[in-house]
């Protein structure tokens, strides 16, 4: 479902993929060949939440803001399954893995992996292209290759299905 907010609509980009039972509300913007997957919540009804291209959120995901601080998710960001994001900045080509929490203010850098179940505190910065994991989350060491490839296959993956799903959503409209 797509509710607009006062007088704030949500604008998704046609290439992009929303599953059924997600909800969108307010002041969202979705990039090209994004994909939001079933259950996911992404109200967008106390600041701005900016999702970039081929963005992957996946199940059961839920994004908020709190007030004049908007929730930014860079270009080819992975969200793993059940992860919360609230108020903070996802930089390209991140991965938040699933169940992770990521809270008001926090930044996480440019190729980042944050492991699973971790918890991303407020104000909390994770640099550029490193891995970090607990509660809360700690770095414990730089991307290797395996990394980054893995990354770049969930990226790649998840755009593959995404256009997919969306064929088959035009097959039954």
């Amino acid at each position: 479902m797509i509710y607009p907010y006062h007088e704030k609509t949500p604008k998704i980009a046609d290439s992009a993929f929303i599953a059924d039972y997600v909800t969108i509300t307010g002041d969202v913007e979705i990039g090209e060949e994004s994909s939001v997957w079933f259950n996911t919540v992404i109200r967008g009804d106390v600041a701005p939440t900016i999702i970039g291209k081929k963005v992957n959120i996946q199940d059961n995901s839920v994004l908020h803001q709190s007030p004049n601080n908007p929730l930014i998710l860079e270009d080819e960001v992975t969200i793993g399954h059940q992860v919360i994001l609230h108020s903070c900045i996802i930089r390209k080509k991140a991965l938040i893995g699933m169940g992770s929490i990521i809270l008001d203010r926090a930044e996480i850098g440019e190729g980042a992996f944050i492991g699973a179940g971790s918890l991303v505190p407020p104000g909390k910065v994770i640099p550029p292209h490193s891995m970090a994991f607990g509660r809360p989350a700690k770095v414990i060491r730089p991307i290797n290759e395996h990394d980054k490839s893995e990354m770049e296959r969930i990226v790649r993956e998840y755009a593959e299905k995404a256009q997919y799903y969306k064929q088959l959503q035009n097959q039954k409209d």
